[in-house]
This record gives structure tokens, C-alpha cells and sequence, in this order.
């Protein structure tokens, strides 16, 4: 399978990297890694036989999980490119999911890696929208949108 290298995820501040989809440090996790692929941005999985929806398809909920991390991870390396650091220099900011908008367009079979490719535009300076297409080798099976906005400070003092 195809890696990702130069992962945004890999440079999230500890406190940070928690999240179920991208968190390197939740054991339980997809740990998505989202990365530079040209102009556009990159992220690949393969789902494990338990995100099955019925025999042979994976679940939409692992789809939707897929475009959302990926659209902050690629909110958060855009914002760290503008601010002039490459992945692994500098820390680069943290997004959350204001916005997200999932159309499945084909069954996505199971067994093979999902590649989730992003276009990104700034809309503000701590709002960003990521386009994705999530293929299953070269088919088609998903896209979405998400609106990502940089993290409050005020979720870093948060006790959950």
C-alpha cells in the first residue's frame, strides 16, 4: 500500500493528537495522515474488515470519518505552508470540522485502499474548505466538503 509521507498529523501537539480519525496517540484510531501531493493534498487507507456496512462494501460512516480528518489535517498543512514552515518545522495549527457535507456516488468495496485527494481554499484566514474525492483504486466512490476553522485557544483549557 502506498504511503504517506511527511504526514501534517505527525507535527500535531500532543494534547492534540487524540482524535479518533487522526490521532496518533489513540491507540483505537484510523490514524489518517494527510499529505502534500503536488498542489493537492493526499490521504490513504485501508479499511479493516470490521468497518464493513454489508459483505464486501465498507460502512459510510468510516467515509464520512475519511473526509473529515482529511479536510483539517489539509486545512492545517495549507495554513502552516501560508505561515512559510514545512511539515515537521514549526507546530503547525490545529482545525476543527464547522462543516461537513459527505455525497456517496458508488458502493466503495472493501480490500483495497481508499486514496482521499483534496483541493483547498482559503475563505478566511482561520476558515478554510477543502473538495474531496475518495477513490477506491480508480473508481470514484465518494466526495465532500469541508469547512474547517482554527481551533479556539479556549479548547486547550477545556477538561472533557
Amino acid at each position: 500500500m502506498e504511503k504517506v509521507v511527511n504526514a501534517i498529523q505527525d507535527s500535531y501537539p500532543e494534547d492534540f493528537s487524540w482524535c479518533y480519525g487522526c490521532g496518533q496517540l489513540n491507540n483505537s484510531g484510523h490514524h489518517f495522515r494527510t499529505g502534500w501531493q503536488g498542489e493537492q493534498t493526499i490521504t490513504i487507507y485501508e479499511p479493516l474488515p470490521e468497518h464493513t456496512a454489508i459483505p464486501g462494501f465498507v460502512y459510510g460512516g468510516l467515509i464520512a470519518s475519511l473526509i473529515d480528518c482529511h479536510g483539517t489535517g489539509s486545512s492545517s498543512l495549507a495554513l502552516h505552508q501560508k505561515n512559510g514552515h514545512e511539515v515537521g518545522t514549526g507546530t503547525p495549527p490545529r482545525f476543527v470540522t464547522a462543516s461537513l457535507h459527505v455525497d456517496f456516488l458508488k458502493p466503495t468495496p472493501q480490500g483495497v485502499p481508499l486514496k482521499a485527494i483534496g483541493t483547498v481554499e482559503e475563505i478566511h484566514p482561520k476558515k478554510w474548505k477543502v473538495h474531496t474525492e475518495v477513490y477506491a483504486q480508480d473508481v470514484l466512490c465518494a466526495k465532500g466538503e469541508v469547512v474547517a476553522v482554527v481551533m479556539p485557544s479556549t479548547f486547550a483549557s477545556q477538561q472533557l
